[in-house]
């Protein structure tokens, strides 16, 4: 599988609850901060729900 890098670039304030557990399931919670994850159905499907706060790269 591919890596993907995940940086957040929105706040989560004022947002669902499901949206803030799906950022801090991926590791993520203050802005401009990045993880690597491999490239999952799963991984997928989280960052679907919350494009809009992150930006995704491929390693």
């Amino acid at each position: 599988m591919a890596k993907i890098k995940i940086t957040q670039v929105r706040s989560t304030i004022k947002r669902p609850k499901d949206q803030k557990a799906t950022i801090t399931a991926l590791g993520l919670g203050r802005i401009s901060k990045s993880v690597e994850v491999e490239n999952t159905p799963q991984i997928a499907g989280m960052v679907k729900k919350v494009n809009h706060l992150v930006k995704v790269e491929e390693v």
